[in-house]
């Protein structure tokens, strides 16, 4: 297993970590886990270098985003020493906050549910602009240094889920030891993207990334014309290792999360961390990232440049948002997938039904996209 110092912490961590989102369970139950098969995978992992694992309060819940089992099942699993040997990551629910002493009360929860006294790496959950502005009024950021001076954490973080120029806010916001950002070779402009990634590496925070393989998008079902592009490489490597190693390949990247829900995904991750080390792709190495993104984007179904033109519109739609979810859905040919997420993500008041076909936007876009029938087609896709 190769290490990276985690930003300024001093820590040294996996460069592969283990991400307890997706365990296995039992009768295709979310909150069901397989724990005995679930513990065998996590104890291979960390007997083999793994020392970076990450959960959060909701993870492997029966109602989505209220509490769930993952927290639960690994303050059994690591027990017997396995405590020691890990860093542990968790995180606060950040959309369940009402008050000041809501943090403290979901802290030391999660402290219970774990069985620990501390927790290594805590993150403020899935920040955006709708969560940001109300948890710095309600007082987050006086919550970490208290949590910070007490011991109860010890290293403050956020993962993030929105536009870089709120993110460029938050890193600002406050003295941030480490990040998590969506990151891969076909998201290098989504959310924070590699501007927020460098911004991040350039103040002195770890970075950890999540969906390095775009939940799975980037690998299975690999379309023919895709893998003739990956084929032509000298250093013949699965579609997972190219993903893997794209973003090794990345100094600014500490940790890349990978959720393994099978032992052979477990072995296969590890021998690809034996070769992730930074810098060590060649140009034409790095040009098959370019022709492959290339390819995937030519199977898009709106050419939106995301050049925001179009916004504000009048009714609050988020023109852009709902296009890039419809993208998603033509180029990995995943509408399920999409669909998910677009009801996951997109909160109600920015999603393509509330357009009240004015036609504003189409006076301004200068690719001139039927923005109005493309919104309709967000809303029959995803309803």
């Amino acid at each position: 297993m190769l290490y990276r110092a985690l930003g300024n912490t001093g820590v040294n961590v996996s460069i592969l970590g283990f991400g307890c989102m997706r365990l296995p369970v039992l009768n295709g139950k979310p909150h069901q886990i397989d724990e005995e098969k679930a513990a065998e995978i996590l104890h291979y992992a960390i007997d083999h270098g793994v020392n970076y694992v990450d959960t959060a309060y909701p993870y492997h819940s029966e109602i989505p985003f209220q509490a769930g089992m993952s927290e639960i099942f690994l303050g059994k699993a690591l027990k017997n020493g396995y405590r020691e040997k890990v860093h542990l990551a968790t995180k606060l629910p950040s959309w369940l906050i009402k008050t000041r002493e809501d943090m403290d009360r979901y802290l030391n929860e999660q402290l219970t549910r774990l069985q620990t006294d501390h927790i290594d790496f805590y993150l403020i959950h899935s920040l955006n602009q709708a969560l940001w502005p109300n948890l710095k009024q309600l007082g987050v950021l006086e919550f970490l240094d208290s949590a910070l001076a007490d011991g109860r954490i010890r290293h403050a973080g956020f993962s993030f889920h929105d536009e870089y120029p709120l993110f460029k806010e938050i890193v600002d916001a406050y003295n941030w030891s480490f990040c998590q950002i969506q990151y891969n070779f076909m998201d290098i402009h989504y959310q924070a993207g590699r501007k927020g990634l460098m911004y991040a590496a350039e103040k002195g925070l770890g970075v950890v990334v999540m969906e390095p393989l775009r939940g799975g998008k980037l690998v299975n079902r690999i379309p023919a014309d895709i893998q003739q592009i990956w084929d032509q490489a000298e250093t013949k490597r699965s579609p997972v290792e190219w993903a893997f190693q794209f973003l090794w390949n990345h100094p600014q990247v500490d940790v890349v999360l990978s959720g393994m829900t099978e032992m052979q995904h477990v072995i296969d991750n590890l021998k690809a961390a034996e070769k992730g080390f930074p810098n060590s792709l060649t140009e034409q190495e790095l040009e098959l990232f370019t022709a492959v993104k290339k390819m995937y984007e030519s199977k898009i179904k709106v050419n939106c440049t995301n050049c925001n033109y179009c916004m504000p519109c009048p009714a609050g739609v988020h023109i852009p948002r709902n296009f890039s979810q419809l993208n998603s859905a033509s180029i990995y040919d995943d509408v399920a997938g999409a669909k998910m997420a677009y009801h996951t993500f997109m909160p109600k008041h920015l999603r393509a039904s509330n357009c009240t076909d004015c036609g504003q936007c189409e006076t301004l876009c200068p690719q001139n996209i039927p923005i109005r029938s493309m919104l309709k087609e967000v809303d029959r896709t995803f309803a």
